[in-house]
C-alpha cells in the first residue's frame, strides 16, 4: 500500500479490515464531495461512519482497496501521523445558528488553515464554538475558543479521552484578530518548552500561574 494507507480496524477470521478518513476542513461537505465517499462505499462494499472529529470515516476496506479507494476520492488524508495538530472542531456559529454570538465559521477555518498537521510535542485538537453552549467541546480540546456577546473566551489544555480534562480559561478578548495572536502564542510557547505530553498535561507540569505569564509577556509584546 502507499504511504498514506489505512488504519487497520480489525481482523476477524484472519481477514483484516481498514478504515481511512479523508480530511473535511470544519465538516462542511458539498454534494459532489459527498457522492464521491458513496462511489467507494458502493464499490468496495464499505460503511461509512461520521466521526467525532466532522469527519467521514470510510471503513470495512480490504487491504487491497485502500490505494484505490483513495485514488477514486482525491483528497487529502485528515491527518498523517499522531504528534500533529489532528482536528479543528467547527459549530456552525453566525453563519447558519440563530443561537450564535460570534462567527466560529470564520475563526475556525483560519485556524484549520493555519495549524492542521502542523507537528507538536504531542497530539493537539482546537475546538471553536460560536457560543457558551459549545456545541464543538472546546474546554475538551488542547486550544479550545467560546464566542460571547462581547468577543470571545479562550481556553487551554483541555481532553477528553482516558485522562479527561477540562481547559483552563486564558484570556478574554474582543476579536478574531485577538484570538489569532494569542492562540499563536500560547501554540508557540508549547512547541519551543513542553516535552511529548498533551498541552495539559504541560500546563500541570509548569503550573498556570507560570502558563499565564509567559503567554502574557509574550502576548503583550507582540
Amino acid at each position: 500500500m502507499a504511504q498514506v494507507a489505512g488504519n487497520l480496524q480489525r481482523i476477524r477470521n484472519g481477514q483484516r479490515r481498514y478504515a481511512i478518513t479523508p480530511r473535511i476542513p470544519g465538516g462542511f461537505v458539498q454534494p459532489t464531495m459527498l457522492q464521491k465517499f458513496i462511489d467507494v462505499a458502493n464499490t468496495f462494499k464499505a460503511t461509512l461512519k461520521i466521526t467525532g472529529a466532522q469527519r467521514i470515516m470510510i471503513t470495512n476496506l480490504k487491504a487491497e482497496d485502500v490505494d484505490k479507494a483513495w485514488e477514486m476520492l482525491g483528497m487529502a488524508p485528515a491527518y498523517s501521523t499522531s504528534n500533529r495538530v489532528r482536528s479543528v472542531k467547527i459549530c456552525p456559529g453566525t453563519t447558519f445558528c440563530k443561537r450564535a454570538k460570534q462567527d466560529s465559521v470564520s475563526l475556525g477555518m483560519k485556524l484549520d488553515k493555519l495549524y492542521i498537521s502542523q507537528e507538536m510535542p504531542s497530539k493537539m485538537k482546537f475546538g471553536v464554538s460560536g457560543c457558551p453552549n459549545s456545541c464543538s467541546e472546546s474546554i475538551t480540546k488542547d486550544i479550545g475558543v467560546i464566542g460571547t456577546a462581547e468577543g470571545w473566551q479562550v481556553y487551554a489544555g483541555g481532553s477528553a479521552g482516558a485522562h479527561p480534562r477540562f481547559a483552563d480559561l486564558i484570556a478574554e478578548v474582543a476579536t478574531e484578530q485577538e484570538v489569532l495572536a494569542l492562540v499563536d502564542r500560547m501554540v508557540t510557547f508549547y512547541k519551543e518548552n513542553a516535552h511529548i505530553e498533551r498541552m495539559g498535561a504541560f500546563i500541570d507540569r509548569i503550573g498556570l500561574d507560570n502558563f499565564q505569564r509567559s503567554r502574557i509577556r509574550r502576548y503583550r509584546s507582540s
